[in-house]
């Protein structure tokens, strides 16, 4: 959520920002909004200050005529305050929904426009080059027996599955890999829980409810499904205001994702890489306002770090302001090179969400010797999801007699057929 001021300041700044982001919002309605809720609470700080008033002057000697006149002047203000409060309530919630629409700022670097402006930053590693025609995970996984597609259709629905035999060891070294490489990077260790309160993925910039949602949620109550341990990181420090030398903080978090995965249909959807659950390690970073670019650049650079050792060919995408999700001021994405579709998938992101996500959990922090608060800055980024990964590892590492070469950051052995 943006500082309710900077809108009302530069509101031009915010239309070009709207329209950078591709995004519909009637600012008008929010400024006027937010000049009915000022306009209310003044009337109303002028109106108990003549009740005050009326009350030290009932305390004197007055007329009869006098004071029946205060006495009905004190009922008019009092039936004049109660209507005040109430359009301020009114004002205030439709101010507030309206704020929680507008999008984050956006990077001045960031390139303006859609998803196809995002710019590619670098490529790293080589694509594979292979004398036979390679196949996709799909067929991968189902000739060497690790997946079950058909089984997780029918005990929960499409786009479940059961991984099997190597894939199940693949996922645990993957998730093992990742977490010993952050603790070494001085990040603490979480297993999350796997649902969040209503309010904790709002303060996040999810929308738990309504037909857009990607978002479970559970019947009868206010907790949903999470799609990202950012939610249940982020969440952990809602309303607590942390004391400077505190920061940075850096979490990280292993969870099992949900996503309902609307609307997407096609090859792209196929097998493992849209997916209603999957796990996947998160890390996220509370830091002071002077340092999250840097912070960024960190989190990118350990994302890089991974998938170097894992021996994956990518791209760094600096992500355009028109594919930004609401909370984010700057995103990159790291995207694989998968022969079994003959393009580059994405496998991780990284954002810096600046005070939006802040603002909206309560999150702050208190400089020694200072008065007053501050809000903290917040990032976060992928450093495995795991279903990505093994796309990207079975694909690239495929051999012609159908055998997996793996990494020997893993520890494991190849996987070979039955």
């Amino acid at each position: 959520m943006l500082d309710i001021r900077l809108i009302r300041e530069q509101p031009e700044l915010i239309r070009q920002n709207l329209r950078q982001r591709n995004v519909s919002l009637d600012l008008e309605r929010l400024l006027e909004m937010d000049r009915q809720v000022r306009e209310c609470i003044a009337e109303l700080e002028a109106v108990r200050r003549r009740r005050n008033e009326i009350s030290q002057q009932m305390k004197a000697k007055l007329g009869a005529e006098e004071r029946q006149a205060l006495v009905e002047e004190g009922r008019w203000l009092k039936e004049r305050e109660g209507v005040l409060d109430q359009a301020r309530q009114a004002a205030e919630r439709e101010r507030t929904e309206l704020l929680k629409q507008v999008p984050n700022l956006s990077h001045p670097d960031a390139p303006a426009g859609g998803e196809e402006a995002s710019r590619e930053l670098r490529v790293v590693g080589r694509k594979p080059e292979f004398a036979f025609e390679p196949k996709d995970h799909v067929r991968l996984m189902e000739a060497l027996d690790l997946v079950d597609f058909e089984g997780g259709a029918k005990v929960t629905g499409q786009k479940f599955y059961y991984l099997k035999n190597e894939a199940v060891l693949l996922e645990l070294a993957l998730v093992q890999f990742a977490t010993q490489r952050l603790r070494e990077q001085g990040f603490t260790l979480f297993i999350t829980p796997d649902l969040a309160r209503q309010e904790i993925l709002q303060g996040i910039g999810f929308n738990p409810r309504g037909e857009s949602t990607q978002i479970y949620s559970i019947a009868d109550s206010d907790l949903s499904l999470i799609a990202t341990a950012e939610i249940t990181l982020g969440g952990l420090l809602a309303g607590e205001i942390l004391d400077e030398s505190r920061l940075p903080l850096l979490y990280a978090g292993i969870s099992h994702c949900f996503r309902t995965e609307a609307g997407s249909a096609g090859r792209e959807s196929r097998g493992l890489y849209r997916v209603h659950q999957f796990t996947k390690v998160e890390m996220f970073a509370f830091v002071h306002p002077d340092q999250s670019e840097a912070m960024h650049l960190r989190l990118l650079e350990i994302e890089e770090g991974i998938f170097q050792s894992l021996e994956v060919p990518y791209r760094v995408l600096d992500i355009a302001t028109g594919d930004l999700g609401a909370p984010a001021y700057r995103k990159f994405d790291l995207e694989a090179w998968m022969p079994g579709r003959n393009q580059w998938g994405e496998i991780t992101s990284t954002s810096n969400c600046t005070e939006y996500q802040a603002r909206r959990l309560d999150i702050r922090f208190k400089s020694s010797g200072q008065k007053g608060t501050r809000y903290v800055h917040m990032l976060n980024g992928t450093a495995i999801a795991v279903s990505r990964a093994m796309i990207a590892l079975l694909e690239n590492g495929q051999r012609a007699d159908g055998s997996i070469r793996l990494p020997a950051c893993l520890g494991l052995a190849d996987i070979g057929p039955r």
